[in-house]
């Protein structure tokens, strides 16, 4: 997938992603919202105050309002390789300058490459990154973080044929390249980061919601559709 054909889905992204999610029965603002907060549990835990957020890949910026409302951060940022995507993202967000965070979008080549970011997150990106391209994306994320900062890394899990069948059904993710949960921890440990945790998350669609309390216990087996990677920059 090509920056540019990002461009021609800029407008239409929802509706193209919930052509797939639409079999969960859920829509994608309860994954956006689902991810945040799965990732903020663990940041509590760990006691690791976030103060500025870096969103790699944030698309048309949709799971900006939930950084906001979850974190409550002093700056977020979103950056992304499509400028009709970042152009959508600043449309769409221009009453939250009054959030009281310093709310940007940017084109990821306008970016400076600076360790200023509590958190770096990124979802669903790396399977549109060429394979001998990821590296350099990588070290970027590495770059971005202060000493002590988080990476977060969720991607679509290719243990799971759930996930498997929503991503035939995305036209945007037809030609991706899926990321094994291994490759991207090699791919993380590779800049210098350290891994601390794999989680997997969505075992269970709308349907079967009454069992989704059990997803915290079931987190290190394969089972769900997407996978997160939790690394962590030294200080």
């Amino acid at each position: 997938m090509t920056d540019s054909s990002f461009d021609r889905y800029a407008t239409e992204y929802d509706d193209a992603l919930q052509t797939g999610l639409s079999v969960s029965g859920e829509a994608s603002d309860f994954f956006s919202l689902s991810r945040v907060r799965w990732l903020r549990e663990i940041l509590t835990r760990r006691e690791k105050n976030v103060s500025a957020i870096l969103d790699f890949g944030c698309g048309v910026g949709a799971t900006a309002k939930h950084f906001l409302d979850e974190f409550a951060p002093r700056v977020y940022q979103g950056v992304d390789t499509s400028a009709a995507s970042i152009d959508v993202a600043r449309q769409g967000y221009l009453s939250m300058e009054e959030s009281g965070s310093d709310v940007r979008f940017d084109c990821l080549r306008d970016t400076d490459l600076l360790p200023q970011y509590d958190l770096v997150y990124c979802n669903g990106v790396f399977h549109h990154i060429e394979v001998e391209k990821r590296l350099e994306a990588m070290r970027f994320v590495a770059g971005s973080l202060r000493p002590g900062g988080v990476f977060a890394f969720w991607e679509n899990n290719p243990y799971s044929l759930p996930a498997r069948y929503v991503m035939s059904r995305i036209p945007f993710d037809h030609d991706a390249v899926m990321v094994w949960p291994g490759q991207a921890r090699d791919l993380i440990q590779k800049v210098g980061l350290e891994v601390v945790r794999t989680d997997y998350c969505f075992i269970f669609p709308a349907a079967l919601s009454s069992l989704r309390w059990t997803e915290q216990l079931l987190c290190k087996v394969p089972l769900g559709a997407q996978y997160l990677v939790v690394s962590v920059k030294g200080s």
